[in-house]
């Protein structure tokens, strides 16, 4: 599953990138997805918003209900 969580973060991430962030896969604990945000998405308000109704709500509908996303900050 793992794998399937790595290639939609990187079919998204142009999508990001485009918007002067980027998304980075950090790991895969369980059913939760860790992710680190760089860029313009590392301060923006807005980030939480499209990890769990973007980013989140795409993995639960591909991978399963059980997927959750996190943020990981350093």
């Amino acid at each position: 599953m793992e794998e399937k969580v790595v290639a939609f973060i990187e079919e998204i991430r142009p999508y990001i990138q485009g918007h002067g962030g980027d998304v980075e896969f950090v790991s895969m604990e369980g059913n939760t997805v860790n992710l680190r945000l760089h860029g313009a998405c590392h301060g923006c308000p807005s980030a939480m918003f499209t990890l769990k109704n973007g980013i989140e709500a795409e993995l639960r509908e591909r991978l399963g209900p059980e997927i959750t996303v996190e943020r990981v900050m350093d």
